[in-house]
């Protein structure tokens, strides 16, 4: 493959892209969080974190950070207009009650069924660290997922079956890689956009299940980031 995969933060600007005016959007852990960083300007959303917080910004500057507000990671966070804090309580009502239009969730795996594993019961001295994820992929109206193409060894995160354990069954609707935009449909993986200069087979062979290809098919493309 002689193209360049797109980074953590195109990938992000592309899943922000999505989103429409007035939705209230979950930003999981990691590459997520990113997303509220390029939010287009001619929409409003309400960014939220499962530890209590109504209306993230994005992501603190250098020297900007005020330790009392953080993401669920523990990232340093700013506020936008309007945010309201609350405890984790009320947060996960939002979630559980429905209240939660779309969730961007980073992923390990994500099978063509839309079974998702992003957490690990193995983590090294650490333990289950599976947090609010489990809520929030039978909660949300939407789940996306956010996440590169491959492991850094190639070996593919869009599976046949997950291999880690499975955080929700049957719950995603579409996935940001680095390398293409892909919907779950009933049939399986459709992609509806793809890297520019990446073909077909190159994206396939990256893939550990079958790839349909949406009749519209586009060009995945993105700012310098």
């Amino acid at each position: 493959m002689s193209v360049t995969p797109l980074n953590r933060h195109q990938i992000a600007w592309r899943a922000a892209q999505d989103l429409e005016n007035g939705q209230y959007v979950n930003l999981g852990l990691g590459m997520p969080v990113l997303c509220a960083n390029y939010a287009p300007a001619d929409r409003e959303f309400m960014f939220h974190s499962e530890n209590g917080i109504v209306g993230v910004g994005p992501v603190a500057e250098e020297g900007q950070e005020d330790p009392d507000f953080v993401d669920a990671g523990s990232q340093f966070i700013t506020l936008n207009p309007g945010a309201a804090l609350a405890d984790s309580t009320h947060a996960f009502a939002m979630i559980r009650g429905g209240h939660i239009d779309v969730t961007l969730l980073g992923g390990f795996e994500v099978s063509p069924n839309g079974d998702l594993a992003n957490w690990d019961a193995l983590v090294p001295n650490k333990g289950p660290l599976v947090g609010g994820a489990m809520d929030l992929a039978s909660g949300a109206k939407s789940v996306r997922v956010v996440m590169a193409h491959v492991n850094r060894d190639g070996t593919p995160r869009l599976v046949e079956k997950c291999t880690y354990p499975e955080t929700g069954f049957g719950c995603v609707d579409r996935v940001y890689t680095s390398l293409a935009v892909i919907d779950i449909v009933p049939e399986g993986f459709q992609v509806v956009e793809i890297l520019d200069g990446l073909s077909r087979d190159d994206l396939q062979a990256q893939t550990g299940a079958p790839l349909a290809f949406a009749p519209d098919c586009d060009v995945l493309k993105t700012p310098d980031l």
